[in-house]
């Protein structure tokens, strides 16, 4: 039978290491199914199949962070009923939330297929790439369910304090890919429809061990088929926390996805050494992505549980040890950023365009140690409305202004226009400050009225 981990007792750092750890491992092997497509593309195929490749799998990307946000309600609701003592009503959550999220499945599938030209279009793909382009969105929105059902199958797990298991079916799912990959492309000289077809095949297989591990472990409450049906309060309740974070991250992949068709309409050299930099930006913010999962969960507990002290002290370490490697994460992109270009491209233009692109990331990684701890610290508090408002503000009031006016110099500089997305963090640390003194405040006075809560550490 699955067991929950309890994180309201005992020391923090380790727990919430050994926690991320996992969370950030599986995020890591997930960014694998887009990178390894555009690794091998690159190496196999031309400069149009890595330009739709690039283009396409952001757009996957964003609908597969939309998905993952929303999940992120099933995942706080569960850790707060499990902080409340109430873990009996785990059934009711995880079947109502595999009701909402296979409806949204059903849409997704056929809408996506339907609209990759549209896309192709709004994504201002190059006209050398753009048939590729939505031959990629085509094949992998036809498996927009198997995407919708790994997320919410790990938000489960997550919810229950299991972080290893989504990390080993990922794992799985990622070496089929590889595989799936090599085959189609390198052999078999399939491009961008190779790399397709290996993802949507490899998100298949995740879901399908991901079920079985499920089946074999078990779920430490009862659940049945009476509990699969549509409750409105539940659903409500994941959507309320769900929905502000999905849209914050829908409308923050959506500035990006402006910002590549900005760049998109400078030609082919810049637009697969943007896709080409994204893709390492990707794997750059994965360990701050997976303190901020990390945190919604560790604080979630804690919060249900009248432990906010305890959860502010979270905040802390996570802060403390993300902040280190950031700094490491600096260092390499700002000096060699060529190198890590190098791994997905063997065109030298496409890699002078990515790292100087780079460039600005690299400071983004010294601001994200603290915003994305920040989020989670938020998420987990129930927050979620703020932390969507942040998001939006930076990306539609910042990063797409800054963005379209450093494109319009001559000659235009891809450092630049990277800068748009630092200077968009910047707003939003400040924003977070802002909202943490003033959340702070409030909980020390409603908390203070209370006993004393444990605070080992």
């Amino acid at each position: 039978m699955q067991k929950t981990n309890d994180f309201t007792s005992g020391r923090i750092l380790g727990p919430l290491i050994r926690f991320m750890i996992p969370v950030f491992l599986a995020m890591f092997l997930q960014a694998m199914y887009g990178a390894v497509d555009l690794l091998i593309v690159g190496r196999f195929a031309q400069s149009t199949d890595v330009s739709a490749v690039s283009t396409g799998s952001q757009i996957m990307m964003t609908i597969t962070n939309l998905v993952t946000s929303f999940a992120m309600g099933t995942t706080i609701l569960l850790g707060q009923r499990i902080g409340e003592g109430r873990g009996k009503e785990g059934g009711q959550v995880i079947g109502s939330s595999l009701c909402l999220f296979g409806s949204i499945a059903i849409c997704l599938t056929v809408l996506i297929p339907a609209l990759a030209y549209l896309l192709s279009s709004v994504m201002n793909a190059p006209k050398e790439a753009f048939e590729s382009t939505a031959s990629y969105i085509r094949i992998c929105g036809a498996g927009s369910a198997f995407i919708i059902a790994y997320n919410l199958i790990g938000s489960i797990f997550r919810g229950l304090g299991d972080s290893k298991t989504p990390l080993m079916t990922v794992a799985i799912a990622c070496v089929c890919n590889i595989a799936c990959d090599l085959l189609l492309v390198a052999v078999f000289h399939l491009g961008t429809v190779g790399a397709a077809a290996a993802t949507v095949f490899a998100q298949a297989l995740s879901v399908a061990v991901s079920l079985l591990i499920l089946k074999r472990k078990g779920l430490p409450f009862a659940f049945g088929r009476a509990d699969i049906r549509f409750r409105k309060p539940v659903i409500r309740r994941i959507s309320l926390l769900g929905i502000p974070i999905a849209l914050q991250d829908l409308l923050v992949g959506v500035s990006f996805l402006v910002l590549l068709a900005i760049v998109n309409g400078l030609g082919l050299i810049p637009s697969a050494g943007v896709g080409v930099a994204e893709r390492v930006c990707g794997f750059i913010m994965l360990i701050p992505a997976a303190f901020m999962q990390a945190m919604a969960a560790f604080v979630a507990q804690n919060i249900g549980a009248g432990k906010y002290k305890r959860a502010r002290r979270a905040l802390a370490y996570a802060i403390s040890v993300s902040s280190v490697i950031a700094i490491l994460m600096f260092a390499l992109n700002f000096l060699r950023g060529d190198l890590l270009a190098g791994i997905f491209s063997n065109d030298s233009s496409v890699i002078s365009a990515a790292a100087d692109y780079l460039k600005a990331y690299a400071i983004d990684c010294l601001l994200t140690c603290f915003l994305f701890c920040f989020i989670g610290f938020f998420n987990g508090l129930g927050m979620t409305r703020f932390v969507m408002i942040q998001g939006i503000i930076g990306a539609f009031l910042i990063r797409i202004p800054v963005a379209f006016l450093m494109s319009k110099e001559v000659p235009v500089s891809m450092f630049h226009v990277g800068l748009a997305t630092p200077c968009s963090t910047v707003f939003q640390v400040l924003l977070c400050l802002i909202c943490f003194m003033t959340v702070n405040r409030r909980y020390i006075t409603s908390f203070g009225r209370k006993p004393a809560e444990n605070t080992d550490y």
